[in-house]
């Protein structure tokens, strides 16, 4: 069985609502945006955001490298992803935004850059600026292009919701209150409950 233009067999409700685009018959900026979602390569995104004030959420899917934006129920932007590669793949699940950084670097791989970094897990896994080769390769963060994370990170706030779904095409549990790492355990875990708690508003 195919639902929609993902393909995948088993979504769950949940998955399908979060992944397929809400698309009106008159929605035509919405139906372009698809379109052109269907086509890029690496490197390549398409947005077109009017900014209704409506919230904005975003939606990864591993198996199409791919990575949409919504604001409400409006598409307004897709673009080409890399995530992590065997061994390191991105965890799939139902996230929120714990932090934000326009020049992070990382602590766990080489102070590598993390440009317009958005955490999703505080044991390492990011929405950044990266390599984006059109195929998976990072080290479990989602990878997308520079200009495409500047403009993401000025929609965006602490508590912005943020789905992935797996190779497999399934949605992995709910990971907003994730686990704390060892180091700065009050600190870290006062972060993780304010971001939480933006969410739930």
């Amino acid at each position: 069985m195919k639902i929609g233009r993902f393909g995948f067999a088993g979504l769950t409700a949940l998955a399908m609502l979060a992944a397929a685009p809400a698309l009106a018959a008159d929605d035509q900026p919405g139906v372009a945006l698809l379109a052109a979602a269907s086509t890029l390569t690496a490197n390549q995104f398409v947005w077109n955001d009017t900014d209704t004030g409506e919230a904005v959420r975003i939606v990864v899917n591993i198996a199409e490298q791919r990575a949409y934006v919504y604001r409400g129920e409006a598409l307004i932007a897709a673009t080409a992803v890399s995530t992590g590669r065997d061994g390191l793949e991105t965890p799939s699940g139902t996230f929120t935004v714990l932090e934000k950084a326009i020049d992070h670097r990382s602590n766990r791989y080489n102070n590598a850059a993390m440009p317009f970094m958005q955490r999703l897990t505080w044991d390492g896994v990011a929405i950044h600026a990266g390599a984006n080769p059109g195929f998976p390769t990072s080290h479990g963060c989602v990878h997308v292009p520079l200009a495409f994370a500047k403009k993401l990170y000025g929609v965006t706030s602490v508590g912005t919701a943020v789905t992935i779904i797996g190779a497999d095409g399934e949605i992995g549990p709910a990971t907003s209150a994730s686990p704390v790492p060892d180091s700065s355990a009050g600190e870290t875990a006062a972060a993780n409950r304010a971001a939480v708690e933006v969410a739930r508003r």
